[in-house]
């Protein structure tokens, strides 16, 4: 059974025009959860349009969430799959961590190092305003950048390692982008789980 980790620890990352908070470690016994998300959910590999062409998205990915919790980005609609039991549970304490409410998740899995994503927001209308995400991580610790959309400031750098949870809140979404870029370095899979709240049509 998935649960807290009672001596969970709150890191928070301080940005402007934002909230970043990094739990670690999350969950009290994670030592089944990579195997079991890794066997248990419906990866796909997807294709999405990049400057009018279709290319293969540099990862897995799985979309799950309320019969209304359609997901589009760069040309992909997605439509959602029933959370099974694990997703559920994962769900809960993030609720819990977070005080908000989710009702989808886009599971990514990273294969190695070459896998990635680049930047972006989590901006699209169906989110709201101000979307809190939470964002979980299991597997291989990999470099998270942030970087604000204005300005010449150089991007910053976490490392995400496995067992932890990134929030992002607050009014992060529009001033800020985020990625997970590719490494040369030997990495092992790793798979992020990012749960939100898609508002209905």
């Amino acid at each position: 059974m998935l649960s807290l980790h009672p001596q969970s620890l709150v890191t928070e990352i301080n940005i402007p025009n934002g909230k970043l908070y990094l739990h670690h470690p999350v969950l009290e016994d994670s030592g089944c959860a990579y195997s079991v998300l890794q066997q248990g959910l419906a990866w796909r590999q997807d294709r999405i349009q990049v400057h009018g062409r279709q290319v293969n998205i540099p990862r897995l990915q799985a979309w799950y969430g309320e019969p209304h919790c359609r997901y589009t980005y760069s040309g992909l609609t997605m439509q959602p799959i029933p959370m099974p039991a694990p997703l559920m549970a994962l769900k809960s304490i993030a609720e819990q961590i977070t005080g908000s409410f989710f009702n989808a998740v886009l599971c990514n899995l990273y294969r190695d190092g070459q896998d990635s994503v680049g930047w972006h927001a989590d901006n699209e209308p169906e989110l709201g305003k101000n979307p809190v995400i939470a964002s979980y991580s299991f597997g291989a610790e990999r470099r998270f950048l942030i970087k604000p959309k204005k300005g010449k400031q150089p991007a910053q750098a976490l490392k995400l390692c496995d067992n932890s949870l990134l929030v992002m809140g607050g009014e992060m979404q529009h001033h800020w982008n985020h990625q997970l870029p590719k490494t040369k370095q030997s990495v092992g899979p790793r798979i992020n789980l990012t749960f939100r709240f898609i508002h209905p049509e």
